[in-house]
């Protein structure tokens, strides 16, 4: 009895010196700075006794978050990062050697530590987004990490249930997961040689000499039926097969023409690794989200290019096509706030670094030339100072960003005849446009950083449905012939998310893949290599 006590003691004295530290050799990742503070507390609550280990054996709780570690690429995760490798060995030395207090402090030391990163990445994210520039609030996430753990986790009779509490509930974030489950059993399995790259464009059409090939591959993605036979010559295009590629252009923001051009085939011949890679950054992103919103958001996906607005049953009510900021100089910037109020037939107020990169220089070389492009000078508080000429005075102080530039509401407005704001930080919002036949495009980053979206009188009519006199009748007419600068406040703010997801997992559980435009999956992906930090 004496004998235990003094063991009982010298683990306890050795996990009080472990976690007095912040580094822990028998990890993958030695330096657990980003979890010190938890596991801390989490052996304080326990007065400094095994979490783990029971009478010299790995408790069932253990056995079950070791199994949840070894597993974690399935949520996406880097199972290294939990020592996923390492579970089976130590399990074998703690079996063998659990009357060492030394290794049954480093096994249960080094498996709170794991755990701890593994909830936390699962809740919030592995990384914290704003030094990749996502003004995402992970703070609101904030939860008593030690006092789940304590109560859930180390008594618990269902661990991978509570674990899976942990994560976000949005049925998004669900099929993205559960969708991540079938890559990567194709990047396991799929040994399939790249599609030969052709001189020039293929039309599909009679004969073509890799039509078996596409067809396997198109039936591997789910392009194409598994059940679908193959026409009786096999370098026969049929318009199955044109279907299928059609299929796949969509899923993969392209044309949808059915053509094999060299984007086409660059999209084909992706290794099915970097769909998994871009899965699991979606996966992270989904975790950057506020866990609840009290009504579901306005959704704007930039390398998607496209809208969602949410019904109360989580069902898309509305999908659009949209503009976002150029790849190059204006960047949309991924944020959320709450939509307040909705402008009809507004006036554009150029921000100033337009004026003076794009506007000045016209207007040195022609005095006349807001007059002509339906444009007017104020003061700061919007009153007219010209709308004709421009002389050298006006100039300095437009230059100056003493005097202010807009463009007269009206169908030639850059905004078109309605925005919708959500104020911010970077003076982004949604509005219509003059120039709708952009919307057809594949590829859509042409605005200086605000979102033109293809059916704005739809979406003021779903965001002013609670208030009956709007129907989408009266929106129209609004847009068209209705006061000028017209402001219609929102009874209830309604978020906004402006996102970056390169997959997206839509509601019938097919994944779409898009480019990373914005080169943020990159960015995201070098940090990550670097192991756990926040």
């Amino acid at each position: 009895m004496e004998g235990n006590k003094t063991r009982e003691q010298a683990v306890a004295n050795r996990l009080h010196t472990i976690t007095s530290s912040a580094t822990l050799p028998e990890l993958h990742w030695k330096n657990y700075d980003d979890c010190r503070k938890n596991v801390q507390a989490i052996y304080e609550a326990i007065h400094y006794a095994p979490a783990w280990v029971h009478e010299g054996q790995a408790t069932p709780q253990a056995l079950a978050v070791i199994s949840a570690l070894e597993n974690s690429q399935h949520k996406g995760l880097n199972p290294e990062d939990y020592d996923a490798s390492r579970w089976s060995a130590r399990l074998v030395t703690l079996k063998t050697d659990n009357r060492n207090a030394d290794t049954v402090a480093q096994f249960d030391a080094a498996l709170t530590v794991s755990v701890v990163r593994y909830i936390s990445n699962l809740h919030v994210g592995r990384l914290n987004p704003k030094p990749f520039a996502f003004e995402m609030d992970i703070d609101q996430k904030h939860y008593d990490l030690p006092q789940f753990l304590v109560r859930m986790i180390l008594t618990g009779s269902d661990v991978p249930k509570m674990l899976n509490q942990v994560e976000p509930q949005y049925l998004g974030y669900q099929r993205t997961e559960s969708i991540l489950q079938r890559y990567l059993a194709l990047a396991a399995t799929d040994h399939s040689a790249p599609l030969q790259n052709q001189q020039r464009s293929v039309k599909l059409a009679g004969v073509y000499t890799g039509a078996t090939q596409l067809r396997q591959r198109l039936r591997l993605l789910d392009d194409l039926p598994q059940n679908m036979e193959a026409a009786k010559n096999t370098t026969t295009c049929d318009e199955r097969l044109i279907e299928g590629v059609r299929h796949f252009q969509n899923r993969h923001g392209l044309n949808a023409n059915g053509i094999l051009d060299k984007e086409t085939l660059r999209q084909l011949n992706t290794p099915l690794g970097v769909r998994v890679m871009q899965l699991e950054d979606s996966l992270e992103r989904w975790r950057w989200l506020p866990p609840v919103y009290a009504q579901l958001p306005v959704a704007v996906n930039i390398p998607g290019f496209r809208l969602r607005v949410f019904s109360d049953d989580h069902t898309i009510a509305l999908r659009m096509n949209v503009v976002v900021g150029k790849a190059l100089l204006h960047q949309t910037p991924v944020f959320a706030r709450e939509m307040k109020y909705i402008v009809f037939r507004p006036y554009w107020n150029l921000p100033l670094d337009i004026i003076r990169t794009e506007t000045v220089p016209k207007l040195r070389k022609d005095s006349a030339y807001l007059a002509k492009k339906g444009f007017e000078v104020t003061d700061p508080e919007g009153r007219v100072v010209s709308g004709s000429r421009v002389n050298a005075s006006m100039l300095a102080r437009i230059q100056a960003g003493k005097l202010l530039v807009r463009q007269k509401p009206g169908a030639s407005n850059a905004l078109g005849l309605i925005k919708f704001m959500f104020p911010n930080e970077y003076e982004i919002y949604l509005h219509s446009t003059p120039v709708p036949q952009l919307f057809s495009r594949a590829r859509r980053d042409f605005s200086h950083g605000c979102i033109r979206v293809e059916k704005p009188a739809e979406l003021a009519a779903w965001l002013l449905q609670d208030q009956p006199q709007w129907t989408l009748e009266k929106v129209k007419e609004a847009m068209q012939s209705g006061p000028d600068n017209q402001q219609v406040n929102l009874t209830r703010k309604v978020p906004v998310a402006i996102v970056y997801m390169t997959a997206i997992v839509e509601e019938d559980g097919e994944a779409y893949f898009y480019n990373d435009i914005y080169g943020h999956d990159a960015a995201l992906n070098e940090a990550l290599a670097k192991g756990p930090r926040r």
